[in-house]
């Protein structure tokens, strides 16, 4: 089953290698023992489990948890798949072993699906916003350090887009990048090179049409309001890609992809989401097997 884990992430567009590393980190937070049950339990005790949402959303993140529980010796069965909407009651995976293992992975495991279902479920949100518009919703390097890899595919599950996974990805060019330089056409100058995709954050009209006479096709518009930013969508004329960043809320996100821009850039996919309620139920009982300890 391991094995088939590693083809679920890497079909997901996610390393394996990364997310063991992840998971290991994860887990070596609980410590060696668990003082807890292992006092209680025999060592051979076994039993299943189903991991089941409370509540609707988008889930995200069932390959990792997976691997949590195949990780302490667990066998898993999907039984949902990542970017699926889901309702109270749903059954996402089951899970069988031994019992003490299926105690250490049960927190590792929903700390990262509800985290993951909650990026889901936002950027679901999102997305359907401005459906039916040529806007996409993408996300910023707003994200939890050493989990960028996994919220970001997150992102993707919700239907939202990525920005660049890193700096080496592309440049972004931003005020204090042209405060440096001088000008937004001398940053721009300085930091172009061939193959590189540069884009240019502007707070003005005035810096638009700078970025456009320089070159620029992709263009951050900072901080505008609706009509300013409509106004940069006429003025730009399809030659370069915007995307509208700072201060967007999802009441206003449809106002906002109206004007015609490419991207809406939403930080907040990643660096405050609320988590989706996602618990996990044992299935089977008997004197050697222990209740629900969703803690």
């Amino acid at each position: 089953m391991r094995d088939a884990t590693h083809t679920w992430l890497t079909e997901a567009g996610l390393d394996p290698q990364t997310v063991e590393g992840v998971v290991r980190v994860a887990l070596a937070e609980d410590g060696e023992r668990d003082v807890t049950s292992e006092p209680i339990f025999d060592a051979d005790a076994a039993a299943g489990a189903d991991v089941v949402t409370r509540r609707p959303g988008v889930v995200a993140g069932l390959p990792v948890a997976a691997l949590v529980f195949e990780t302490l010796g667990l066998t898993v069965k999907p039984l949902a798949a990542d970017g699926d909407r889901i309702a109270a009651g749903d059954v996402l995976l089951s899970v069988e072993g031994p019992l003490l293992g299926l105690l250490r992975a049960e927190r590792t495991a929903l700390n990262f699906l509800t985290h993951l279902s909650g990026v889901a479920t936002v950027t679901r949100q999102w997305a359907d916003a401005v459906e039916g518009t040529r806007a996409r919703v993408r996300d910023t390097r707003k994200t939890l350090p050493g989990l960028r890899a996994l919220q970001k595919y997150a992102v993707r599950c919700g239907g939202g887009v990525n920005h660049r996974m890193s700096l080496s990805d592309a440049a972004l060019i931003k005020d204090n990048h042209v405060a440096a330089a001088g000008s937004v056409t001398a940053a721009f100058e300085a930091v172009r090179a061939p193959g590189l995709h540069v884009q240019v954050e502007c707070d003005t009209l005035d810096q638009v049409r700078e970025a456009l006479a320089a070159g620029a096709t992709a263009i951050l518009l900072d901080n505008m309001g609706i009509p300013t930013m409509t106004e940069a969508v006429a003025l730009v004329a399809g030659r370069a890609e915007l995307e509208a960043s700072g201060g967007l809320s999802l009441d206003g996100a449809r106002d906002v992809a109206e004007t015609g821009v490419d991207y809406l850039a939403v930080g907040a996919l990643t660096h405050s989401v609320q988590a989706l309620d996602i618990g996990l139920d044992l299935n089977q009982r008997g004197p050697d097997a222990a209740h629900d300890r969703r803690r």
